[in-house]
């Protein structure tokens, strides 16, 4: 019964508020004051005030919202620990499904690890063609 009268109580003072706005011609800053003032009132009309003084001073309630916090706490628990490992389980029992072991995640083969240099042919490459064109960049600038 208090928590309806505080509640009546903040929406009329919230509606005087949007009246005197409203007279000093503030329209959109009176119609925002008048929203948020008709809230309470609408919560007391439709029983969440009662229903909330009512968990408010309920012991199983708070119960139930330690149990709550309790499951939130491990479930974001083992999402950091998913994100430090950098997989879920799931996709760890998935690699290593074929193999037997678990190899490493993002590996990449021999080949794709290098730049891509067009549509020639890596294997004919000599290692000292990479660097030609780098030495004569640096001779052309006279290091």
């Amino acid at each position: 019964m208090l928590a309806e009268t505080v509640c009546s109580a903040v929406s009329a003072a919230g509606l005087g508020i949007a009246a005197i706005a409203a007279y000093r011609k503030r329209f959109l800053a009176a119609v925002r004051i008048a929203a948020y003032a008709l809230v309470p009132i609408g919560l007391v009309m439709t029983g969440a005030v009662e229903w909330l003084a009512r968990t408010a001073f309920s012991p199983v309630a708070w119960a139930g919202f330690g149990v709550l916090g309790v499951s939130w706490l491990l479930f974001m628990t083992t999402r950091a620990v998913e994100r430090r490992r950098g997989g879920t389980a799931r996709a760890e029992r998935e690699e290593s499904k074929g193999t037997g072991r678990r190899e490493p995640r993002g590996a990449v083969g021999p080949a794709a690890s290098g730049p891509s240099l067009g549509a020639g042919d890596r294997s004919t490459a000599k290692p000292a063609d990479d660097f030609s064109d780098i030495e004569a960049i640096l001779k052309k600038h006279g290091i």
